[in-house]
């Protein structure tokens, strides 16, 4: 499996021929999901939901497919009839070759007088990777390879670490990370490295790593 990171909480997983794409929001490149046979999106937040970018991505392969939970497939049914699966915890299905299982249920909070979305986790391929979208939900399988949602206006770094040190995985890439500045970003590598227990490697937007 070939793993490509594109910018902020997109990835793109790439195995036998078929590619699946991960929240290709709007802090996303424009075309983060063309090319995509399947695509899933973890909640309804712009950065992991654009519409403009499904609807590229649809209309370039006629044969694409969407699975996501209900807040955002309830927006998006309309325009891609018979292309959109709604799924939630505990769900597991089949996405252009590659075998999936859902987890979580909720946005982590960010405030206490903000309501939560719901939020799912995409687990790939039997646990050879595990991306949560914006929660630190732990699986309770074993990861290989753990996307981490590394900056966002709901966590800490503390907290990022304590997540990689529980989920436990081999290796963990940054995501979510659109919002660190290059003077940031060294520091929360640093920290990531030596505390979270786990090989920890930044990709940056267009390079990619064979799992």
């Amino acid at each position: 499996m070939k793993l490509t990171k594109k910018s902020h909480a997109c990835v793109r997983l790439d195995k036998g021929g078929q590619t699946l794409v991960i929240d290709p929001g709007a802090f996303s490149e424009e075309d983060a999901a063309l090319g995509a046979d399947a695509i899933l999106i973890t909640h309804e937040h712009p950065d992991h939901f654009d519409e403009f970018r499904l609807r590229a991505a649809m209309e370039n392969n006629p044969a694409a497919e969407i699975w996501t939970l209900r807040s955002v497939a309830d927006r998006i049914t309309a325009a891609f009839p018979g292309r959109v699966h709604t799924v939630g915890h505990g769900d597991t299905f089949t996405a252009a070759g590659f075998d999936v299982q859902v987890h979580g249920e909720l946005h982590a909070v960010i405030h206490p007088d903000l309501p939560r979305v719901t939020n799912v986790g995409y687990l790939v391929d039997g646990g050879k990777v595990f991306h949560p979208g914006d929660a630190l939900t732990v699986p309770g399988r074993a990861v290989q390879t753990l996307l981490v949602p590394v900056m966002a206006p709901w966590n800490k770094i503390s907290e990022v670490i304590d997540y990689v040190r529980e989920v436990g995985p081999e290796r963990a890439y940054d995501v979510h990370d659109a919002l660190l500045t290059d003077l940031a970003l060294p520091i929360y590598e640093g920290h990531l490295g030596r505390l979270g227990g786990t090989a920890h490697q930044r990709l940056h937007p267009g390079a990619w790593t064979e799992l």
